[in-house]
């Protein structure tokens, strides 16, 4: 039954690709529960929508319509006026903590600290704690 029935419809949508694409929309909303427009004769949705097409049951310009819409994106958000807020603060990265101090205070931490602690920390950066 199918093929008559897409033979019937390159009768009223000559061309074979947008039948596809207009039978698959009908399909889909006969399976989000739209109502049928004839008897489903045991038939599934895409081949009811053929034979709905075929008989000229429903408006093609509204399954068009309801293709463009579906395949159409929303508009992007205008952004707001007030200040974003970064999502990761500026001292931090997305590996971790990020060294943001001064010199003076790398100079204040280093009298400070043993010099385990110092060679613990160089082993760590590999070297580059140095200047």
């Amino acid at each position: 039954m199918a093929r008559v029935t897409v033979e019937d419809c390159i009768e009223k949508v000559p061309n074979r690709f947008e039948l596809v694409l207009l039978a698959a929309q009908r399909a889909r909303a006969l399976s989000r529960g739209e109502e049928m427009l004839l008897d489903r004769d045991n038939d599934k949705n895409p081949v009811v929508a053929l034979r709905e097409i075929a008989e000229d049951k429903l408006s093609l310009t509204g399954l068009r319509d309801g293709i463009i819409r579906s395949l159409a994106r929303a508009p992007e958000p205008e952004p707001v006026d007030e200040e974003v807020m970064d999502i990761i603060p500026t001292d931090q990265n997305i590996f971790g903590l990020q060294d943001v101090s001064s010199e003076e205070e790398h100079a204040h931490m280093a009298e400070n600290m043993s010099s385990d602690e110092a060679a613990a920390i160089e082993a760590e950066l590999g070297g580059r704690g140095r200047r």
